[in-house]
C-alpha cells in the first residue's frame, strides 16, 4: 500500500538500478495527478452530455418539474377521494400533470410504474428523467434502506425513453458507519451501470435523524450540517454521480424574518444565508434544489433567500409545490376540473418557480462544456 505522507514504495520498483529518488519522485507526481483528476472531474462522455443537455433549458439551467411521486401520491388521492385508488388513475393524474406543466418545464422526472403513458404525452421542449428506486424504502429495520425496481435496469430505463436515472437515497451523516457504508456501496454500484449505459446519473437525497421529526426544532437545527456533509460525500468521483438534486440546508420556517416563519428561531436570515453558501461551497458537482413537499411560496422563497446569498445552484427538481394543492380537486371533482386547476395555478406555481430560476446558473462551466457544443 503506497503511503502518500512518507512517500514509501515497494522494493520492486528499485530492480534495474533505477535510482530511488527518481522513483520516489515520479510516484510521488503520478499520485499527485491522478488526485488531481479525481477533484476535478469535469468532463463529460457523449452520452451523458446528451442526456444532460435534453433535460436543461437554453442556458444550461435545469428547469424540471418533478412527478415520480407513488406511494405518498396513492394515499393522498385515497384519502381525498374517500376509497382506493388504483392504476388507471395514478396514470391519469401523472398524464395531466405532464401534459399541463411541460411545457413551462425542461424536463419532467416520472417513474416506470405509473409514469410511462405521462412520459409520451410531454411538450417536445421537455426531457426525461425516470426513477429507478422503489417507492419509500424498508421500514423492517434502521437506517431507511433503499431498494431498487426489481424490473428495471438502467439500460431497461435508457430503453423506455430516459435521458437521466434519477435515484431517491434517505442519507444521514449521523447513521452508524455499517449503515452508511453499505448505502455508500449501493451509489457506487449505481454510479458504476450509468457510466456503463453512458447516461446521466442524478442522486437525490433527503435527511433525516433516526427517531427525530424532521419539521421539528430540534431537526431544522441539525440539517444544515446534515446537508452539507451529504453534498461533501456525494461529490467525490468514486460514486459517478452527474447531477446533485438536493435539500436547501435550512428550514424556511425557522428562518427569523422569512415570510414562512412560524416564530421558533433557528437561524437569522443572515445565518441563513451563510448556510446557503457554506452548502454550495462545498459541492464540486452541479446541484439543484428539490421542494421537499413545502408549499409553492415557501419553496420560491427558498430560492429568492439562494440568489440573495449569491449561491449558483444550477436548477431545480420541483414537484409538490407545483401541483399538490390540486390532489383533492382531482379526487373530488375529477380530471376535467383537475385539468383546469393546472392550467391556472399550476401553470401559476410553475411560473413563480422559472421566475426565480433567473438567478439559477449553467451547468456548463462545471464540466468545462462551450455553449456552441451543447447545442449541437
Amino acid at each position: 500500500m503506497i503511503e502518500v505522507a512518507d512517500r514509501p514504495y515497494p522494493s520492486a520498483f528499485c530492480k534495474g538500478g533505477i535510482p530511488a529518488n527518481r522513483v520516489s519522485v515520479s510516484l510521488w507526481f503520478t499520485i499527485d495527478a491522478i488526485q488531481h483528476s479525481w477533484r476535478n472531474p469535469m468532463k463529460l462522455t457523449p452520452g451523458k452530455l446528451a442526456g444532460l443537455r435534453r433535460v436543461s433549458n437554453e442556458r444550461g439551467v435545469i428547469a424540471a418539474a418533478a412527478m415520480d411521486q407513488r406511494g405518498s401520491l396513492q394515499k393522498s388521492l385515497a384519502k381525498e377521494k374517500g376509497s382506493e385508488v388504483g392504476d388507471a388513475m395514478m396514470e391519469e393524474f401523472k398524464i395531466l400533470v405532464t401534459e399541463v406543466l411541460t411545457p413551462h418545464a425542461s424536463a419532467i422526472l416520472l417513474d416506470p410504474e405509473w409514469g410511462l403513458p405521462a412520459s409520451k404525452r410531454r411538450a417536445k421542449n421537455a426531457g426525461l428523467l425516470l426513477a429507478y428506486e422503489k417507492t419509500g424504502y424498508d421500514k423492517t429495520g434502521p437506517g431507511r434502506l433503499p431498494d431498487l425496481l426489481d424490473h428495471w435496469s438502467a439500460h431497461r430505463l435508457k430503453e423506455a425513453g430516459a435521458d437521466c436515472v434519477k435515484i431517491l437515497l434517505y442519507y444521514s451523516p449521523l447513521d452508524p458507519k455499517g449503515i452508511n457504508d453499505r448505502k455508500h456501496a449501493w451509489v457506487e454500484r449505481l454510479g458504476d451501470e450509468c457510466r456503463a449505459n453512458d447516461i446521466p446519473f442524478f442522486l437525490e437525497f433527503v435527511g433525516y435523524e433516526e427517531g427525530v421529526d424532521e419539521k421539528a426544532l430540534a431537526y431544522a437545527k441539525k440539517k444544515p450540517q446534515i446537508v452539507i456533509d451529504s453534498m461533501k460525500e456525494f461529490s467525490k468521483e468514486r460514486y459517478g454521480v452527474d447531477v446533485l438534486k438536493v435539500e436547501v440546508p435550512v428550514n424556511m420556517k425557522y428562518v427569523e424574518g422569512a415570510k414562512a416563519y412560524g416564530g421558533e428561531k433557528a437561524y437569522s436570515k443572515q445565518e441563513a444565508m451563510e448556510l446557503f453558501r457554506k452548502a454550495a461551497g462545498i459541492a464540486s458537482k452541479p446541484f439543484i434544489y428539490l421542494s421537499a413537499g413545502v408549499s409553492n411560496s415557501e419553496f420560491t422563497e427558498s430560492l429568492e433567500l439562494a440568489a440573495e446569498a449569491g449561491v449558483k445552484f444550477n436548477g431545480v427538481l420541483c414537484g409538490r409545490a407545483t401541483w399538490k394543492d390540486g390532489v383533492p380537486v382531482y379526487a373530488k371533482q375529477g380530471p376535467e376540473a383537475f385539468r383546469k386547476w393546472l392550467q391556472d395555478q399550476g401553470v401559476k406555481n410553475i411560473n413563480n418557480v422559472n421566475e426565480r430560476l433567473k438567478a439559477a446558473t449553467s451547468w456548463h462551466s462545471i464540466y468545462e462544456v462551450e455553449p456552441a457544443l451543447v447545442g449541437a
